[in-house]
């Protein structure tokens, strides 16, 4: 039991001045450790404290930067976006402009073609091929090709609007990226350090597999500028070129309307002559047919009048027959002038006879003459009628207007 209880060990005073000085060294330099690594850790705190600021600054300059970049480019495309919609917006002008011309040329046409198709019931010698079908043929032509030519620079147009629009959407699309990434790049620019609702995202940083350097980003851009611009000037190249064709085309029509014009009023003026003259023709017959008619009834009632003259000296020669003996033997004076005023007056019957029947044949070939006059007449009325009062009162109502 006092074994058990017994003192533990104990140190010589050299042990415990050693130990003591130990402890002493082991603190020193421990402190002195401890002081190097506050020293250092400062002036690593520093390091790193300007390194952020430094880093944080230029990250700041490099967003104010690519604000202004965004900027520069957005306002590019606005500028752009503007001119393109000033440009289709103009365009679509010239379109309607263009769908007007296109359909006031078919009235003209139509009444080209209605013409040609009233002048085929003109009749008789009339229904000529003369100037004012060919010119009317012309018209038609040249008609149909401005219609064709304005088709034509209509779906160029629908087509040019097409390209516009594109262009317009190429930019918008642009533009409204801009825009989002200006608002974000905004916002970035904003945040400080103490703003409240920076937060840790651990995820971040990270780079797209298919991204695009800064000068691939300001090529996309140019090349949708470049592209607004080129739509845009082949826009203003086919506004004057449709300004042109409009020109030319009203120039040309209402060019062959007035020599249409021109040839229906000649040609009236010609039938209007030409019956004219007819109608002199037949008062000049009708006239010639009354004096035929006086004369054949002249003719008939000479014939009739030599009835008595015959049948007097044919009635004196049956009564002489009856002479007795030698006294109708005797072929005196009387006798014999009585044969010859019977011969002569039958002789002269005959005469008036041929003569009639001359003349009534001379009154029938008046009286066809007659017929035939008036049935010229007749002709030269219609085509009065086709020329001047359908085909010419119908062309006043069509107007070549610049559209």
């Amino acid at each position: 039991m006092a074994r058990l209880l017994q003192p533990p060990p104990k140190f010589h005073p050299s042990e415990w001045d050693i130990a003591n000085k130990m402890q002493c060294a082991s603190t020193e330099s421990q402190q002195s450790r401890s002081e190097c690594m506050i020293a250092e850790s400062q002036r690593l705190l520093d390091e790193i404290e300007k390194k952020t600021r430094k880093t944080q600054s230029d990250v700041n300059k490099k967003i104010e930067q690519r604000r202004e970049e965004i900027k520069f480019w957005k306002q590019e495309l606005d500028n752009k976006l503007e001119q393109i919609v000033h440009e289709t917006e103009v365009l679509l002008t010239f379109k309607t402009r263009l769908e007007k011309s296109l359909e006031s040329c078919r009235e003209p046409l139509d009444i080209a073609q209605k013409c040609l198709l009233n002048r085929q019931r003109r009749t008789g010698i009339d229904l000529v091929h003369d100037e004012v079908e060919q010119e009317l043929v012309k018209e038609a032509e040249v008609l149909q090709g401005v219609i064709a030519l304005l088709e034509r620079t209509l779906e160029k147009t629908n087509e040019q609007i097409r390209l516009n629009r594109s262009a317009k959407y190429n930019l918008e699309v642009d533009l409204k990226d801009k825009f989002t990434a200006l608002m974000i790049d905004d916002y970035c620019a904003s945040l400080i350090n103490n703003t409240p609702d920076i937060k840790y995202a651990g995820n971040a940083v990270k780079i797209e597999g298919n991204f695009v350097s800064p000068e691939d980003w300001m090529d996309f851009s140019n090349i949708n500028v470049e592209k607004a611009d080129k739509q845009r000037n082949n826009s203003l190249a086919l506004r004057a070129l449709i300004d042109g064709i409009l020109s030319q085309t009203a120039n040309d029509m209402r060019k062959q309307r007035e020599v249409v014009n021109v040839a229906f009023r000649n040609r009236v003026k010609e039938v209007k002559d030409a019956k004219h003259k007819l109608e002199t023709l037949l008062a000049m017959v009708m006239d010639e047919t009354a004096s035929q008619e006086k004369n054949i009834a002249a003719l008939k009632k000479a014939i009739a009048d030599k009835e008595g003259p015959v049948k007097v000296a044919q009635t004196r020669l049956e009564v002489r027959n009856r002479r007795p003996n030698v006294e109708l033997l005797c072929y005196d004076t009387v006798q014999y002038r009585l044969i010859n005023e019977v011969q002569e007056i039958t002789k002269d019957i005959q005469r008036l006879k041929d003569t009639l029947a001359q003349a009534e044949t001379e009154l029938k070939g008046l009286s066809r003459r007659q017929l035939s006059l008036e049935a010229e007449i007749q002709v030269k009325e219609n085509t009065l009628y086709i020329d001047e009062v359908l085909c010419m009162q119908m062309r006043e109502s069509a107007y070549i207007n610049n559209f």
